[in-house]
């Protein structure tokens, strides 16, 4: 028996493994032994897209390199950080690789010139120590990372350390705010690439601390939540710091007018890249709707979802700060492993508890829109919109923290009935419906509006504000000359159960088609008004009154009837008067002391 089943062994044929998509890409070996130690050993869309054009040209020398500017868009989980970092540090690895072999050819040249001449060979210059400040010197980086937010920067840095594990001679830096900045400059000393945010790289760029003129790779990553920050200004400066640069990526989740405006003032000629775009259906994450009659009806819903067994770790969205804490302070008292994080936060804070989610010593994080974008947890099982975003392209980037690479995930929202214009927003971004459902024994007792027509997504490729809401709502439709389609100059009429209805009929508002003077405000109150010359006024105001002669019994006070003759007699023909009658002094005149003095007009 045991030869038998060395027989059985021995017949078993192993299947060849796949050939390393990282090989074929041409990258070097250190970065695809880097990407085979992290599990990745096939890319990704957008990664087999984007290197082989980010990389140099073949034709050209590595010295005369010729680059192409790139604009890519992409979904979140789909890779995008791996495909700006490979080829920055593939150039930047062959870069210092030829600078080392050009080094050591001009030591060998040194040292057969000096043999030559019968003189010692020389030396080589020893390493200086950069912690001294005699020896410091400003570091000039050769690529450069701009992220909107200082957790996108972070997670940025940490993949591309994870990346040069096997290269020798590159050094990352990371530079954001709220750390210490002697601890940020100790660590730009001999940085080859830089991920920072730009508020603290400006403020060490204008302390000389550091030298962007020799930055040859500009990222941008997120340029759409950079303008949403406004860092428009801080962006132009770093191009015309940058300008000497060879190649400008640009990553962004849609290419909205205002990011082409930007790439048409920092970028040469790009060629786009789509990849996967927002409005494409998350097929490995399930999308549910739950309405909530007010915030405690939603907070009910929520408590339900977080004692379910199956979620491994979640993220609890809120709309504020303040009900960042105060959510994550309840569910803290119920007896969940919860913590907050939004900007306010220390940025020590922030790192401990994003530390603690990723070593799995936290279930539940209750964020702002900070965390959603830069956090990469596979872990995370469950989202929760408990407050909804203020943009609709933000609730793509909100339930792309679950779902990660190929990952089933399941984004949950609460929305209250007020929400309903935000939820056919980002239904009508997204181009697909979320499907409402109910917690029995949780239902909402108002009426649930209905879900949106299917001839309404789609209608405005930036959030259809307008265009893309249901037909038949007050701010809706097409418009034909007035405020609202369909009533040819108008206002809409109001759908049943809509807001408020004065005379128990639709208001039909004013009319842009003025035919001799206004239509009645609303239905119901009387035939409308005709043109402005039949105006029937009100019958105390139906015959103008006559000009009414004063009364008999008025007449004026004597004393004022007319000037006093005293005052009269003694008015000069020129100048002031020279003196007036007092009241109470028997009609004598006074005159004032000086009066003598003064000379008159006619004197001589």
């Amino acid at each position: 028996m045991p030869c038998a089943d060395a027989e059985i062994a021995t017949d078993v044929v192993q299947e060849p493994e796949a050939p390393n998509g990282f090989v074929e890409l041409a990258l070097a070996p250190e970065l695809v032994q880097a990407c085979k130690d992290l599990g990745y050993t096939q890319p990704t869309a957008v990664q087999s897209k984007v290197i082989p054009l980010a990389l140099p040209s073949a034709a050209s020398s590595a010295k005369a390199a010729s680059f192409i500017d790139l604009m890519v868009s992409s979904q979140t989980g789909s890779g995008k950080t791996a495909a700006f970092l490979l080829p920055v540090l593939h150039t930047l690895l062959k870069q210092a690789a030829d600078a080392e072999e050009a080094e050591r050819l001009e030591y060998e040249q040194a040292v057969a010139d000096a043999a030559a001449k019968g003189e010692a060979a020389p030396k080589r210059a020893k390493r200086k120590d950069p912690t001294n400040p005699r020896n410091f010197k400003a570091p000039t980086p050769g690529a450069l990372i701009v992220c909107p937010t200082r957790e996108l920067a972070q997670q940025v840095a940490h993949d591309a350390i994870d990346l040069v594990q096997h290269c020798r001679g590159l050094r990352v830096a990371n530079i954001v705010g709220g750390m210490p900045y002697q601890l940020q400059i100790a660590k730009l000393q001999n940085a080859n690439l830089v991920v920072a945010t730009p508020g603290r790289l400006l403020d060490l760029q204008r302390s000389m601390q550091i030298k962007l003129d020799q930055v040859q790779f500009l990222v941008v990553d997120e340029a759409d939540r950079m303008l949403d920050l406004g860092f428009s200004d801080d962006l132009a400066e770093i191009n015309q710091l940058t300008i000497e640069r060879k190649q400008t990526m640009m990553f962004s989740a849609t290419f909205a007018p205002r990011i082409q405006q930007l790439a048409a003032r920092v970028m040469r000629e790009p060629q786009r890249i789509t990849i996967d775009s927002p409005q494409e259906k998350h097929a490995n994450i399930k999308q549910v709707l739950f309405w909530a009659d007010n915030a405690q009806h939603k907070r009910k819903l929520l408590d339900h979802w977080l004692r379910d067994t199956t979620i491994n770790q979640a993220i609890v969205f809120a709309s504020t700060q303040i009900e960042c804490d105060g959510l994550a302070n309840d569910l803290q008292q119920d007896g969940f492993d919860a913590v907050a994080l939004h900007g306010a936060l220390s940025q020590g804070l922030r790192n401990r508890r994003l530390m603690a989610l990723r070593q799995g010593h936290v279930q539940i994080l209750v964020a702002t829109d900070v965390a959603a974008r830069g956090i990469d947890v596979p872990t995370i099982t469950h989202v929760f919109n408990f407050g909804l975003p203020m943009k609709a392209e933000d609730y793509t980037h909100r339930i792309g923290r679950t779902g990660r690479a190929g990952r089933d995930g399941l984004a949950i929202t609460f929305a209250e009935m007020r929400d309903r214009r935000k939820i056919f927003d980002i239904e009508a971004y997204t181009r697909q419906p979320i499907k409402a459902e109910v917690v029995p024994g949780l239902e909402p007792q108002q009426r649930m509006p209905e879900s949106r027509p299917n001839s309404g997504f789609g209608g405005r490729p930036g959030g259809g504000n307008r265009d893309s809401r249901p037909q038949g709502r007050s701010f809706g439709g097409p418009r034909e000359g007035g405020f609202n389609g369909g009533n040819r100059g108008g206002f809409a009429d109001k759908p049943e159960g809509g807001s408020r209805d004065y005379s128990g009929a639709a208001r039909e508002g004013f009319s842009y088609e003025r035919k001799g003077g206004f239509n009645d405000r609303f239905a119901g109150q009387g035939a409308p008004r005709g043109p402005r010359n039949d105006f029937a006024p009100r019958a105390d105001f139906s015959v103008p009154r006559p000009h009414a002669a004063p009364r008999a019994d008025f007449a004026p006070r004597g004393d004022f009837a007319a000037p006093r003759g005293d005052f009269a007699a003694r008015k000069p023909a020129f100048g002031k008067p020279t003196g007036f009658a007092k009241p109470g002094n028997g009609g004598k005149v006074f005159v004032p002391r000086d009066a003598k003095k003064r000379p008159t007009r006619n004197a001589d």
